[in-house]
């Protein structure tokens, strides 16, 4: 301690560069040319009021902050300042000097009118899908291409409009959270339309690669691996899924070999021309042992190299990792549910980790040091999984990548969340094409260990968020059924047998399957998993937690960094009761229930500086947040063995949410520019110092601790190039002793 009774902290920098996990893949030339269109494309808005160059991939906003349009849009109030952007139509032209066959995209935000030379070669209205377009017959020496973007939220209204028969709620968000209406009938992540957490940003973009690939016989639109083990020859083996676009009829041979297994087999390939697939099964020698893949703190992560030869194509190499995983739902004794747990290779796993949402706004600005930070830190604050939740997106592949990689699993949502959907043809065909295409490419990840339908859909039924009159809801109900068991479920099934699958998140699984796929209490702790929340009652008595069997949300708001909050404010912003501090609550009540919640443990700061005082109030928020899931946590970690009125074997604990998609009051556990809050790290006995270096990205190899000595050492590591003077001068210490 220093003279003043406050902890002296002995500071240790570590200057880290973090690499990227790379998985290795090779293309052997596959007799297909290809064109990458990705880089600098021209964008005018409709008026022509505004033209200028922006890079692709990338989204308007971004193309308009690079050339000083617009600020930060997430400075302040530009989210309100820059909805003229969302409300405008867009348009991408670019020209490029070659004659090619098909034009891909692999992902436009969101509906589009494609031109290739002044002919128009397609349309777009799903974010999650890949469209190719077939060009041939319109290609000259020099191409002029150009992508006319429509406001997403001008369609969604005219599609809510067009939609007579009868309302499909929500309408529109709460008034709270300051954003647009009707995000329920466009295929764009849903929080860019605004949530409790996040701002309106309805992007308009494209947002993946573009590129045009020329061949004369077939190219190789996707290959899927799967090893799956087969019980009655108590084997492994890996079937492999090739997916082809044919223009003749072609024969070939195909050769699947895993060098490091000792397992090799030829197989004949037999083509008709258009979209044509075949399959093959390799038997993997049971005269070596394979290494299973586990999640972190249960083993290693071995990937194993697949080698796939075509031999009128070429040949691709890709990782492979054997696992199985099971979703056990059976009877138990003296109780009268199921249990609800995961085995992973034959082994009972207690899920511990945390809900993930789009890291960012804009997702040009995602970049892969970003990902690569926040999947380490959810690995150093030792969570074994991740759940991709259904208001975002299908993540990166990087981001699947390095979960292989980190051992951390994942819980994939499909995006539909907190709404009702329309069921119209168009909109069911465009939904199965993404759920295909989605599907197949992420379920070679050993990573991903079940797929689920929605996010508290099931629940919006049953607990009639929407006041949907009774007379009307079995229509709701059949509608519900429509899309994500006769079809979603359906196509899932179809494609991956290796994984479970869940209509709904909450749910109670199998019983909710019994009624009718929407359950009469989908929170009912002998069933499935359940989300909870609760800001009213005392979160340090845990006896107000409901015993699950597994809890796959559940956290209380707090504020983020001050260092974090005053790169996009003000010193005017710098109050609780300022206009700022309420716009950025998109969560109603969120500030108060916030302090209230405090005030059940904690004397509020009283300092009389009034900027000291709105620091000390954000340090109170986290450590009540931090108390309260670290309270809820261990509670449900105790259940893993425990039956209390039929309740208990508690096997997951994911707390909402680990990341911030921008700077604000929410549910996270990391601030937007990697500036840890409290309740990362929470396994000491209690939080009382708290270490916080502005904007340098990195890690503190221990924070939130209680002092018990005089002197105390801790490691930082940090993610770019720095000094020990900066961080010395960046050095912020706070501790409870500083604000009484």
């Amino acid at each position: 301690m220093d003279r003043l009774g406050r902890p002296c902290v002995h500071l240790t920098v570590l200057s880290v560069v973090y690499a990227l996990f790379v998985v290795e893949v090779t293309c052997g030339g596959l007799g297909v040319a290809e064109l990458s269109l990705n880089g600098v494309w021209a964008l005018r808005n409709s008026n022509g009021s505004l033209s200028l160059s922006a890079g692709v991939p990338g989204c308007v906003h971004t193309g308009l902050q690079l050339h000083g349009v617009i600020e930060d849009p997430y400075y302040r109030f530009n989210d309100l300042a820059y909805r003229w952007i969302s409300l405008d139509n867009w348009t991408y032209t670019v020209s490029f000097p070659f004659k090619r066959a098909v034009l891909v995209f692999e992902g436009v935000d969101t509906v589009s009118t494609i031109s290739l030379n002044g002919v128009i070669i397609g349309k777009t209205d799903n974010m999650f899908r890949r469209y190719d377009f077939e060009v041939a017959g319109l290609l000259k020496d020099v191409n002029i291409l150009e992508v006319w973007l429509m406001s997403a939220v001008t369609y969604a209204s005219e599609k809510r409009q067009a939609h007579t028969a009868y309302s499909v709620p929500p309408e529109c968000p709460p008034v709270v959270q300051k954003g647009e209406c009707h995000i329920n009938f466009i295929r764009k992540a849903q929080c860019s339309f605004s949530w409790d957490w996040g701002p309106s940003f309805p992007t308009l973009g494209i947002w993946k690669d573009v590129r045009l690939e020329s061949f004369d016989t077939l190219r190789l639109l996707s290959f899927v691996p799967s090893p799956k083990y087969d019980t009655v020859l108590s084997g492994w083996t890996v079937e492999v899924e090739l997916f082809f676009d044919v223009a003749v009829a072609s024969k070939g041979i195909v050769l699947l070999s895993v060098p490091q297994l000792q397992s090799a087999a030829k197989f004949q390939l037999s083509l008709m021309p258009g979209q044509s697939n075949a399959s093959f099964v390799l038997h993997i020698s049971q005269n070596v042992t394979v290494d299973l893949w586990w999640p972190f703190g249960h083993g290693q992560q071995p990937l194993i190299k697949l080698l796939i030869d075509i031999s009128i194509e070429g040949g691709e190499t890709f990782h492979i990792a054997f696992r199985t995983v099971e979703l056990v739902q059976e009877p138990i004794l003296e109780s009268p549910g199921r249990s609800f747990y995961f085995r992973i290779n034959g082994q009972p796993i207690f899920l511990k980790g945390s809900n993930w949402i789009p890291a960012h706004a804009f997702q040009d600005q995602v970049t892969a040091d970003r990902l690569t930070q926040l999947l380490v830190s959810a690995q150093m604050a030792h969570m074994n999984v991740l759940r991709v939740w259904g208001g975002g997106i299908y993540e990166q592949d990087l981001f699947y990548s390095l979960c292989d990689q980190l051992g951390i699993m994942v819980w994939q949502d499909f995006m539909f969340a907190c709404a009702l959907y329309p069921i119209e043809q168009d909109f069911i065909q465009s939904v199965r094409e993404e759920v295909t295409q989605q599907v197949r490419r992420l379920k070679s990840h050993p990573s991903v260990v079940i797929w689920s339908g929605n996010n508290e859909n099931e629940a919006a039924i049953a607990d009639n968020w929407f006041s949907i009159p009774h007379e009307q809801r079995q229509h709701y109900v059949n509608d519900y059924v429509h899309l994500y068991v006769e079809n979603i479920r359906q196509i899932v099934q179809q494609e991956d047998s290796t994984r479970p699958f869940l209509v709904s998140s909450p749910t109670n699984a199998v019983e909710s399957e019994k009624e009718g796929w929407v359950a009469h209490n989908p929170y009912d702790p002998h069933y499935g998993d359940v989300h909870f929340y609760s800001y009213v009652t005392d979160c340090w008595d845990w006896r107000k937690f409901p015993r699950t069997r597994f809890a796959s949300e559940y956290g209380f708001q707090s504020w983020p960094s001050f260092s974090t909050l005053r790169k996009v404010t003000v010193p005017a912003d710098w109050d609780f009761g300022s206009n700022f501090s309420s716009h950025r609550q998109h969560h109603n009540l969120g500030n108060i229930q916030m302090l209230l919640q405090a005030l059940l443990h904690y004397i509020l700061p009283n300092n009389t500086d009034p900027v000291q005082r709105y620091r000390d109030n954000i340090y109170i928020t986290q450590v009540m947040q931090a108390q309260c899931v670290k309270t809820q946590t261990e509670f449900y970690r105790r259940s893993r063995s425990d039956i209390v009125e039929g309740k208990g074997h508690t096997m997951g604990a994911l707390y909402w949410q680990l990341n911030d998609i921008w700077q604000a009051p929410s549910w996270s556990s990391i601030a937007l520019v990697c500036v840890f809050k409290v309740n990362l790290r929470c396994s000491s006995p209690a939080l009382f110092v708290w270490l916080d270096v502005e904007d340098i990205p990195g890690v503190f190899d221990d924070n939130g601790f209680l002092m018990m000595s005089e002197s105390y050492t801790v490691f930082f590591t940090a993610w770019r190039v720095t000094t020990l003077k900066e961080v010395v001068d960046k050095l912020h210490i706070t501790s409870l002793r500083d604000i009484y």
